[in-house]
């Protein structure tokens, strides 16, 4: 198979660092871009490179793309990894950091496949991966910024798929469960300060109690390499599904979800703050 030249966003930790070194390993090229470019020194020990780049600025994002065009004249494959995680009761969220949540999770991948699609579609390839999460499809308490923006990222993902399908653009969205990463790492603590001292403080500390036990050290969550493999698999592939389910829990929250009714899936993940009460 010939090597195609990957730009893959969040690189610097949990999926998006597995993505990069599995991309590798498949003897793919691979630029692998974050803030934190110290942390990619692996990617780069592998072959590959590593770009400083904050998804929420502009030049970044177009220094990030024109350097991978200069060095190869093809970016082939995208993946928007890069994400931020917000955790409060709705009513105890500032919009300020809600806004920051879209910004980062919706408007820089949208803007990085802008920046990639008119090369894509002069060469009539390309494969563009939005890392969304089980919470593209459904939602849990104290997470709305989070779902919402992870639900708007599949809603866009489907309308560019159809857009660019005629192309030869492949748009693929990979649902991840839950996952050990440094992603989660402060969630407990999130919780805890934005709803763990009003009206939601029951459900903020079952909540951050249940992230601490499926998130610890003794976690049963899957470990990253598992999406990265999934991954290089829709990269790889001539013809990639749609979506890809992986990861602890994902395939049982997701069927769960569209068993039951509203109301019962309501109770089912609110049970932990229920028995609090008690």
């Amino acid at each position: 198979m010939t090597a195609k030249v990957c730009l893959v966003t969040g690189a610097s930790s949990g999926i998006g660092h597995a993505t990069a070194l599995e991309l590798l390993r498949g003897g793919h090229i691979v630029y692998g871009a974050a803030r934190r470019v110290h942390l990619m020194a692996a990617i780069e020990e592998a072959g590959g490179h590593a770009l400083a780049m904050d998804v929420t600025e502009e030049e970044d994002l177009r220094r990030a793309v024109r350097t991978v065009l200069d060095a190869h004249e093809r970016i082939d494959v995208l993946v928007n990894n890069a994400g931020a995680v917000l955790h409060g009761a709705v009513e105890d969220t500032p919009l300020a950091l809600a806004r920051d949540e879209f910004e980062v999770n919706v408007f820089a991948p949208a803007r990085l496949a802008q920046l990639v699609l008119p090369h894509m579609r002069a060469r009539g390839s390309g494969t563009i991966v939005n890392v969304s999460s089980i919470g593209g499809e459904i939602a849990l308490p104290l997470g709305a910024w989070y779902y919402a923006s992870k639900h708007a990222l599949e809603a866009f993902s489907d309308t560019l798929r159809m857009e660019a399908g005629a192309f030869g653009i492949d748009v693929v969205v990979v649902q991840p469960g839950i996952i050990k990463t440094d992603f989660e790492a402060g969630t407990a603590r999130q919780l805890r300060e934005i709803s763990g001292n009003g009206a939601y403080r029951r459900l903020a500390e079952a909540m951050a109690h249940a992230a601490e036990t499926h998130l610890g050290g003794d976690s049963p969550a899957s470990d990253p390499e598992v999406v990265a493999v999934t991954i290089r698999e829709a990269v790889e592939s001539a013809r990639p599904e749609t979506r890809y389910v992986v990861g602890w829990q994902a395939e049982a929250l997701l069927n769960l979800n569209r068993t039951l009714t509203d109301r019962e899936f309501d109770a089912a993940v609110t049970r932990p703050a229920d028995s609090t009460r008690r």
